[in-house]
């Protein structure tokens, strides 16, 4: 009789995505994560910014987006290709941030997107991070309202856009 291989011992969850009191889906802390802590790489098909505004248009105007920006050539859609990070919510006041790790070999279709912990996180705390998000025309009320933040922070500025340059 042959035995069957062992199965692998699997990881703990450090984090599940679901239903959010802020938008939509979140993602949750299943484990307690560290400061600093690299949680999850946000991943998705890469593309250039011009494919983007092809795909996508460039005015903001769908006020949902899973687009990441790496560098000023290319960017990450997690339309398409994307795992649970981009469930992660906006906030005012974010317990990660979203860092851009440039390739050690420079080649900017190497870099990539992780989410790291700003301070330590509880076991179901959503994650969340500033999105940071900036927009290359006027900020109308349309816009405002498209883009407007519900993460009930007390510091929350009502919009996920970032004041105009």
């Amino acid at each position: 009789m042959v035995q069957p291989f062992p199965r692998p011992h699997a990881m703990p969850r450090r984090f599940v995505a679901h239903r959010s009191p802020i938008h939509g889906t979140g993602v949750f802390a299943c484990a307690s994560l560290r400061k600093g802590e690299e949680i999850v790489q946000y991943k998705g098909r890469l593309m250039t910014h011009a494919e983007a505004d092809e795909a996508y248009g460039d005015g903001g105007e769908s006020g949902h987006t899973f687009l990441f920006t790496l560098n000023d050539t290319y960017l990450v859609d997690a339309n398409r290709g994307g795992n649970t990070a981009r469930w992660i919510n906006h906030s005012c006041a974010p317990n990660c941030r979203a860092v851009v790790v440039e390739s050690a070999s420079h080649d900017p279709r190497r870099d990539k997107v992780m989410i790291e912990a700003l301070r330590a996180i509880k076991v179901g705390e959503e994650l969340t991070y500033d999105y940071g998000i900036t927009l290359d025309v006027p900020h109308t009320a349309r816009l405002r309202k498209l883009w407007q933040c519900r993460c009930g922070a007390p510091n929350c500025i009502g919009s996920m856009l970032k004041p105009g340059r």
